[in-house]
């Protein structure tokens, strides 16, 4: 085994073994990460995080993001935590996190307040929107979609990840950048499983290493590259990081851990493939560029609506709820709207056309008041993910003047293109690891944040599960010794980690990643049936068997890549045989079958898990609104919170 050394500007370490004991380990560099090892730490606890990339940028938020969602708590709100929380559940037809969205819903503000004291930008503290209708004067907090609420901030979240690693090093935190998590350990304890740690493989020398913990937090991405690649633009592949490819699931989903909803996907939307422009690069009114006026080709404007189909005739309106609406709900985590406007965004498009309004559509700013414009465009545009540099400073930089030009909207409406049925993605609110009220898996000593929870969120929804997971895992720690770990699984997984590097000749891992793809867009894609599911199924199985044993690769960086198509492959496994066990087709999990048309019938309203047991999957059930009463739950778990401190 080598690397191409003349080519290759690290040194190698293949073969070279690290071993790293902790209390806690996080898996995971992002906001939930983070959070997750910050709360640890506070607690006297000695903390090792591990990231794939760099903790200072890393993760879904590393290059920013514009607005934090259910910051119920902040002294402008004019909702509670169990309002919202609950219309979260309600949205979703109770195909929901209640517990995750709760924590989100009643910590979120006081993480935002953590990440202003770590140095994080939360306010207007240069009043340059001094005056504008979503700004509060007082505590110079911005807020967007609904005015009246203020339960949504807006907030310039390029800041925030280098404050937490900041934090993070202030609190002793030992952060193994380059070094991505490749499984989990898993011991015997009193009958049951226990977590162990995890393995891990530095992505630039090929070290393996081993980190023993006594409790481990999960705080990985949700999966991508599933359903969408393409290997000439591999970078355009998905809106998140290219990196986040749902490894956490893999892992999980080899260990034994119980998931639920996977066999949820959504049409495409913000993902690329080479078919689409850069996500919020193109004219539209959906999130960032919400409530932005629309206009179709001849410059006649299009209409926002309320709820109740009432023309809102300025724009201040668009932001406020109709009569007799006590709020609305906007943000990435709604996937079948009904409790905000029906304007321009969710209108039908085919009743666009009906109206007679002709193609091709415009975002159009300049008329918009001043500071609505300004904003959308300079300051969510600029803070949200990627939109910073390629939309905000390229556009600008090429003659693009909101306050005289219109962005040209593409696809059906408002998005940067249509997708095909078959093209999926995990987007809006995901499947992922099941849990109890400490965010404890099925397995003792493992616990889940952020995005590998399901039904997962934003960043505040990240930070608080973070935060939250964190503190949970380090009471545990206190409770237990370390676990022993197995040599035989350690020397497996050094096996597998490192046949690739031993083929000079082979596959790489672009051709695997297409091929998977592809397979999932043919046999788990928009409509679903027993047959293609097994066939499906029957395809990878030939992958594993014909494809795996001839992938080559010839330094770390490359190896890291043949390990995120693996665990590619590991994830669209777990789809095919989630979706297999769903014998009926459901609206809210975007699941049709056409052996099982029946929607949603009262019998298979529930969750379905899935585990992992001795390489065979086994379904389960869990109903709906397992976990109670949200405040009373909460609060009886976590008696001594207050103000974001224990």
């Amino acid at each position: 085994m080598s690397t191409d050394t003349y080519q290759w500007p690290y040194p190698n370490e293949f073969g070279q073994t690290e071993t790293v004991e902790s209390d806690v380990l996080v898996l995971g560099g992002g906001l939930a990460g983070c959070f997750a090892a910050i709360a640890a730490a506070q607690r006297g606890q000695r903390v090792v995080l591990v990231e794939k990339g760099a903790t200072q940028r890393s993760g879904a938020a590393g290059t920013g993001f514009d607005h934090w969602e259910s910051a119920c708590t902040n002294p402008c709100s004019q909702v509670t935590p169990e309002e919202i929380a609950y219309a979260y559940v309600d949205e979703q037809d109770h195909y929901s996190n209640g517990i995750s969205h709760y924590i989100e819903c009643r910590e979120g503000y006081d993480r935002l307040l953590d990440l202003e004291r770590f140095g994080g930008k939360i306010r207007d503290t240069e009043d340059e929107f001094l005056g504008a209708e979503f700004r509060d004067n007082e505590t110079k907090l911005m807020f967007a979609y609904d005015y009246k609420n203020r339960f949504t901030l807006r907030v310039w979240g390029s800041t925030f990840k280098p404050a937490l690693l900041r934090e993070m090093n202030r609190l002793g935190v030992r952060v193994y950048d380059r070094t991505e998590a490749t499984s989990l350990l898993i011991a015997a304890a009193g009958g049951k499983k226990r977590c162990a740690g995890a393995t891990g493989m530095n992505v630039r020398t090929g070290r393996f290493l081993v980190f023993r913990a006594k409790s481990t937090v999960l705080a990985m991405s949700r999966p991508a590259r599933v359903w969408l690649f393409n290997p000439d633009l591999a970078g355009l592949c998905e809106f998140r990081p290219f990196q986040s490819i749902g490894s956490g699931h893999a892992m999980g989903w080899r260990a034994g851990v119980e998931f639920t909803m996977m066999e949820k996907s959504v049409k495409a939307e913000f993902s690329a493939a080479g078919r689409s422009f850069p996500p919020y690069g193109t004219g539209n009114n959906h999130n960032t560029w919400y409530a932005a006026t629309m206009v179709d080709a001849r410059g006649v404007e299009i209409p926002y609506l309320d709820r109740d189909g009432n023309v809102l005739k300025t724009v201040s309106e668009r932001y406020y709820p109709a009569k007799g609406q006590k709020f609305f709900l906007k943000g990435g985590v709604i996937d079948d709207p009904k409790y905000e406007y029906r304007g321009p965004e969710t209108m039908p498009f085919e009743e666009l056309m009906k109206r007679g309004y002709q193609l091709p559509f415009y975002a159009d700013l300049s008329r918009m008041p001043e500071l609505e414009r300004k904003v959308i465009w300079g300051m969510m545009i600029g803070e949200e993910a990627k939109t910073k540099i390629p939309i905000l400073e390229y556009y600008s930089e090429r003659g693009f003047d909101p306050s005289r030009h219109a962005l040209q909207s593409y696809g059906n409406g408002w998005q940067s293109a249509s997708f095909l049925p078959q093209e999926r993605q995990f987007f809006g609110a995901p499947g992922g690891i099941l849990h109890d009220w400490d965010l404890k898996t099925n397995i003792d000593g493992l616990y889940a944040a952020g995005d590998q929870l399901f039904a997962s969120d934003c960043a505040g929804h990240a930070c608080a599960t973070g935060h939250y997971a964190g503190r949970k895992a380090a009471a545990y720690a206190v409770t237990v010794p370390l676990a022993e770990v197995c040599a035989d699984d350690l020397e497996k997984e050094q096996m597998r980690l490192y046949a690739p590097m031993y083929r000079r000749e082979g596959m790489g891992w672009k051709e695997l990643n297409m091929a998977i793809s592809k397979a999932m867009q043919n046999y788990c894609g928009g409509v679903k049936c027993k047959d293609l599911l097994l066939e499906g199924l029957d395809l990878l199985r030939s992958y594993r068997e014909e494809i795996v044993p001839q992938l080559s690769c010839h330094n770390p960086h490359d190896l890291m890549r043949t390990h995120e198509v693996l665990d590619i492959l590991d994830v669209s496994e777990l789809v095919l045989h989630a979706c297999l066990m769903r014998e009926s087709s459901s609206k809210p999990l975007c699941f049709e079958r056409s052996d099982f048309p029946e929607m949603d019938p009262p019998q298979d309203r529930h969750f379905i898990t899935i585990r992992q047991e001795n390489g065979q999957p086994v379904r389960g059930v869990v109903e709906h609104d397992y976990f109670g009463d949200l405040k009373q739950e909460y609060e009886k778990r976590n008696p001594d919170y207050v103000g974001g401190e224990l």
